[in-house]
């Protein structure tokens, strides 16, 4: 039986060597054709010299959120800052063209910037919509990612990549592949210990459907299969040269999963606090209805529901007595069919609420409509658990409304904070206390709201543009050397 096994043994590990052999031939045959490849696409630089490209990875850069404001804002803050740079953007947008996304980002956020950009036009974007892969989602996506990645690999080859947008597979494809220096933007983990625990602990969230909690196996099934994805995050996520993180919150979770503490950054992201602190700070906002806002894109994680089922609750209650009459104004931006349809059953709800009248869908709005509403409301909604940080809740504290926010993730630990001891904010984390706090904000007096407001205001200017652009610039020195 040991001699059979023996002889088994070493042909399995022969023929193993020779296929590790062999797959390193193939890789590094496949580096050297792709950076062929590279020298036959070059821009012309200022005089005469050869520009440095740098690439960011963002599929949905014409979405109009939180993270793309990020990304224009990287790229004006380059463009300012070092004269022989090219700046691309890898995308699947393929309904517009560069000169209408550019318009976009200067129409929804007021970011002009001061030279052309490329875009890489990708054509299987498709292959990380989460709609592809009903179960193994995170898996599918990831890998789905590999493949887009390669299409962008091959139709452009940068000196630097970075990710913008939370694609973590596609680092080590480019760095060892393309031999490119990587950075990447992290918005929020693809997988984090908060994930975990909820699979463990058989909660029913979005991510995590009701038909698993409900089952002990298929729980214990999903948990494995997270810990095998987070081990493959991790692996991946190690490959950055230089990581930069939006908050405190997914700092400790990048960290404890890639393991890169020496090249990790937090990089609050950029709000354009200013344009809403020139907002003028009345004592009452509005004389005919008190309006609460609400802002971000309509995806499942930003649990619009819950707002309007607080709402309806504030509103059943009536214990507000003969105050002025209540608007919530939902204003977000849809990227695709999907997020039309799930504005379409946040309307279903209303109805079913009896809530119709007043509330508002405001989609895919300008930036001066946004300011518009902002300078009206007096409270500002929040309501995903465990956003990564919050944009929306920076501007609606800049532009003086009263922000309620999810008691966890990047509000809890990096926004609604006591300023100099004075408190800026408040926080909930269901429907019941929800609906509590906003009869709170609204019974207290004028004097006492206007204290809070500033208080929020003067906090605010650490998530600046100009914060964002000197932390930035430090973080990505080094892939620019």
């Amino acid at each position: 039986c040991f001699r059979l096994l023996c002889s088994l043994l070493i042909p399995a590990l022969f023929l193993s060597g020779v296929l590790c052999v062999c797959l390193v031939v193939l890789l590094w045959g496949i580096r050297l054709w792709i950076q062929q490849r590279k020298k036959q696409l070059t821009f012309g630089g200022k005089e005469g010299k050869q520009p440095l490209v740098v690439a960011f990875f963002h599929p949905y850069c014409n979405a109009g959120g939180g993270g793309e404001r990020v990304l224009w804002c990287a790229i004006r803050t380059l463009q300012q800052r070092y004269r022989n740079v090219t700046c691309v953007v890898y995308t699947g947008d393929r309904d517009a063209t560069g000169e209408e996304i550019v318009e976009g980002a200067f129409r929804r956020f007021n970011i002009k910037l001061t030279h052309l950009v490329e875009f890489v036009f990708l054509e299987k974007r498709y292959l990380v919509e989460a709609s592809l892969y009903p179960h193994f989602t995170l898996l599918g996506q990831s890998l789905g990612s590999v493949f887009l990645g390669w299409e962008a690999l091959l139709k452009l080859v940068p000196d630097i990549y970075i990710d913008s947008m939370g694609y973590a597979f596609t680092l080590p494809l480019f760095k060892y592949l393309g031999g490119c220096r990587v950075g990447c933007y992290v918005h929020y983990p693809t997988i984090s210990t908060d994930m975990l625990s909820v699979v463990r602990n058989q909660d029913t969230r979005f991510n995590n459907a009701a038909f698993i909690t409900n089952n002990p196996l298929f729980s214990k099934f999903k948990l494995v299969y997270y810990y095998f994805f987070a081990f493959l995050y991790g692996l991946v996520g190690s490959c950055s040269d230089v990581v930069m993180v939006n908050s405190s919150w997914t700092l400790n979770h990048i960290l404890s999963l890639w393991r890169a503490g020496a090249c990790t950054n937090v990089v609050y992201p950029p709000c354009d606090v200013q344009t809403f602190l020139d907002l003028p700070l009345e004592e009452d906002k509005s004389s005919t209805e008190y309006s609460i806002v609400s802002i971000g894109q309509f995806r499942p994680e930003k649990d619009h529901p819950l707002q309007i089922r607080a709402f309806a609750k504030l509103l059943k209650e009536k214990r507000l007595g003969q105050q002025l009459p209540l608007k919530l104004i939902l204003i977000g931006g849809c990227r695709n069919q999907e997020d039309e349809e799930r504005v379409k059953n946040l309307k279903h709800l209303c109805e079913e609420l009896g809530v119709s009248n007043n509330v508002t869908f405001r989609i895919n709005i300008s930036f001066e409509e946004l300011k518009r509403h902002l300078a009206k409301a007096t409270i500002g909604l929040h309501t995903m658990w465990n956003e990564h940080f919050g944009i929306g809740v920076v501007e609606c504290m800049a532009a003086g409304t009263i922000i309620l926010a999810h008691n966890s993730g990047g509000p809890k630990f990096d926004i609604v904070v006591p300023y100099e001891g004075h408190i800026t904010g408040f926080l909930a984390d269901n429907e019941d206390s929800y609906a509590e706090t906003m009869v709170s904000i609204l019974s207290l007096s004028p004097d006492k709201r206007l204290e809070i407001r500033k208080n929020a205001r003067r906090s605010v200017h650490r998530f600046s543009d100009q914060n964002f652009e000197e932390t930035f610039l430090l973080s990505v020195e080094p892939l620019l050397k």
